[in-house]
């Protein structure tokens, strides 16, 4: 009987934990090199609160990681809807998602862990998942050629999070995105994917 009596106690703890990741995103995003302390203040709460949740530095770096590509990947059905086209809604959540990539790069060693890898590695499956559903919505409609694979379309747009920072990274960003963009556009005369090297005598 006294579960019921809890559930607030879990829902405030809750929320705190989500309004954390959210500043603790927020501070990284502006300096790698935020302090713990420093987040705490900035979230209105006591440093104890932060380390209850997060004991160490690496855990919170991890949560914040695991809390935006979890929310990018729930954005897709949204991103979709709010767009004017599913090509749009591509290009909108590969910037998004190379932004918390750039992020998650910025933080520089105290990512380089074993830890981390693995938290890269879980993650890869649920993002090539929502790569697959931006490309099923542009081949509908016709933007893109059928068949392309998520995991080589994902490998594909890395650049974004490769060129350099300020307002001209981001303009060669967008020039880039569209020389990619073209690569996926359907082949004239062509009526499925686009074949491979055909093989030489021999082989």
């Amino acid at each position: 009987m006294a579960e019921p009596a809890n559930e607030p106690v879990r829902a405030d703890a809750l929320r705190n934990r989500e309004h954390i990741l959210q500043v603790a995103h927020d501070a990284f995003a502006e300096s790698g090199t935020t302090s713990l302390n420093a987040i705490a203040k900035r979230a209105g709460v006591g440093p104890g609160t932060l380390y209850r949740h997060f004991p160490t530095r690496e855990d919170l770096i991890l949560a914040v990681y695991r809390h935006d590509v979890r929310r990018l990947v729930d954005s897709v059905p949204d991103v979709l809807a709010a767009a004017r086209t599913p090509l749009d809604a591509f290009r909108t959540w590969f910037r998004t998602l190379a932004d918390y990539v750039r992020l998650k790069h910025g933080l520089g060693e105290a990512l380089h862990t074993a830890a981390v890898q693995d938290a890269v590695n879980e993650t890869y499956a649920p993002v090539t998942a929502a790569v697959a559903r931006l490309l099923r919505a542009c081949e509908e409609d016709g933007s893109v050629r059928p068949g392309l694979d998520a995991a080589d379309t994902l490998l594909l747009m890395g650049f974004l999070w490769r060129v350099g920072p300020g307002e001209e990274g981001r303009e060669q960003a967008r020039r880039l995105m569209e020389l990619a963009i073209a690569g996926l556009r359907p082949v004239p005369g062509a009526a499925g994917p686009v074949p491979g090297p055909v093989p030489g005598p021999g082989r």
